[in-house]
């Protein structure tokens, strides 16, 4: 009787082990960056090879960097039927635009190739003179979509949703990690991110850190730590990526005002929104970097936005604002 009943509970015991999941971890390169993808499950089964799909399929769709992709035909001018992602990314970024009175505006493209932050470069000396003359083509406003096809007065356009795409990618990996039952995990994607559950090897909620800002490519050091419960992560900044004018010295950085079309540096150093979805946290973090810190304030009060923006005062010094909801969920570090 004491053996069927060792037994027994050995048995149990080796059942409850070999059910519980494991935690599986797909790294790899996409959308010009790198991606991360850490999920708990009960199978073996490796992913990656739905992922690349999905990449893939996104890039055809939103990838400026691709001259078959849909957009890369409708910055030509030519004519087809919009797929859903296309639709998708449209919609939400018309919202955005609307949110923040414009600072968010994919038709910013052409200032993005002037800068030569694109994939398309000009021969052009960027006077005044020339940045009004390209700035007559932006402005999200003026575009629609109808009967499935988009439609816009402006004679010439270059559309760029690279600041909202990584953060959509992200998204539709995590519903197909849903879709397939797996419920416990975080996808990251060039830094923009969504969690969902626990981290079940480690019994907690999700943490992510929150970069210093600082020009160099070395130094990674962490400023803050967020606790993630089933919502998006995305920050932006410009203290990395801009190009330097080798004659004169001056400094452009890769988010450009789209109200000015001048490529300067504003006072918010790094801007990091939480939301429902990757690609709204995705874009209103652009255009927290574009508005400046004053700006941005009152736009993550008035849109209700759960934002730390990272920014620098009159007197120069590096400061931190934070919206009240999420006071709870950071650490300073």
């Amino acid at each position: 009787m004491k053996n069927i009943s060792f037994y027994c509970i050995c048995s149990i015991v080796a059942l409850l082990f070999s059910c519980s999941p494991k935690k599986k971890e797909l790294r790899g390169n996409a959308l010009g960056t790198t991606y991360t993808v850490n999920y708990f499950s009960q199978t073996d089964h490796n992913f990656k090879p739905q992922f690349d799909s999905i990449f893939e399929v996104i890039n055809q769709s939103l990838s400026t960097y691709i001259p078959t992709s849909d957009i890369s035909k409708l910055n030509r001018g030519e004519v087809i039927n919009l797929d859903e992602h296309f639709k998708t990314v449209f919609k939400n970024s018309q919202n955005i635009y609307k949110n923040t009175e414009g600072y968010f505006d994919p038709s910013i493209g052409i200032m993005v190739n002037a800068y030569g932050f694109g994939p398309k470069s000009y021969d052009l000396d960027l006077t005044e003179k020339n940045i009004d003359s390209l700035m007559k083509f932006v402005g999200f406003n003026q575009f629609a979509i109808k009967q499935n096809r988009l439609k816009t007065n402006l004679s010439s356009f270059y559309l760029d949703f690279n600041a909202i795409a990584k953060g959509y990618a992200v998204d539709v990996l995590a519903d197909f990690l849903k879709d397939n039952n797996i419920n416990h995990f975080f996808v990251e994607v060039g830094g923009e991110i969504v969690a969902s559950g626990r981290d079940l090897k480690n019994d907690k909620i999700w943490n992510f850190g929150i970069e210093t800002p600082m020009e160099t490519n070395t130094s990674r050091d962490l400023s803050y730590a967020i606790t993630l419960n089933n919502a998006a992560l995305a920050t932006s900044g410009n203290y990395r990526k801009f190009k330097t004018d080798s004659l004169t010295g001056q400094k452009f950085v890769h988010t450009i005002n789209p109200k000015t079309g001048l490529a300067k540096k504003s006072d918010v150093l790094s801007a990091s929104v939480i939301a429902s979805n990757c690609m709204t946290a995705d874009a209103y973090a652009t255009a927290f970097m574009a508005m400046g810190f004053d700006k941005a304030k009152q736009i993550i009060k008035k849109q209700q936005i759960s934002a730390l923006l990272i920014y620098v005062n009159d007197d120069n010094k590096m400061q931190t604002y934070m919206s009240k909801d999420i006071k709870d969920i950071v650490v300073e570090l």
